[in-house]
């Protein structure tokens, strides 16, 4: 892994994107009751047949992110609240780099440490969505 370190610059780029993406997201799950306020709102897939989809509980992550309730979220959806958590993190990152020209370090991964993520991302998330799975269909079990 190589983490390069560019000069000062106020250039617009993909971590000051998912950092606004981030923000806006969480100010809209902070003060906006999206699904209270959709009538739609909700999962299908578990409204009809029970069983959670593989994004089951993020609109519970993101509300309870925006609120500090990091428990609360974990609970919801594990990996979510990482995701929730990193796009705040990537918030703070975007106002340090355009308002005070604090450089974004670059990080290039190895074809070996890519292929590491290649194989673990499908692993975490299978892992999610069993523990989501049990979390709403079998709770007792993880009592």
């Amino acid at each position: 892994m190589k983490v390069i370190v560019p000069p000062r610059n106020r250039r617009f780029g993909t971590v000051d994107a998912l950092g606004l993406a981030g923000i806006l997201g969480l100010l809209v799950a902070r003060y906006i009751p999206i699904a209270r306020i959709i009538p739609f709102w909700g999962c299908v897939l578990r409204e009809q047949t029970g069983w959670p989809c593989l994004g089951c509980g993020l609109t519970r992550v993101a509300d309870r992110v925006s609120h500090l309730n990091f428990v609360g979220a974990w609970e919801a959806n594990p990996l979510g609240t990482v995701a929730a958590i990193l796009f705040a993190l990537a918030g703070v990152a975007m106002v340090l780099h355009l308002v005070f020209a604090v450089p974004i370090p670059e990080v290039r991964l190895s074809p070996r440490e890519w292929n590491v993520v290649r194989v673990a991302m499908p692993i975490l998330i299978v892992v999610n969505y069993a523990y989501v799975v049990v979390k709403t269909r079998f709770p007792h079990v993880l009592l």
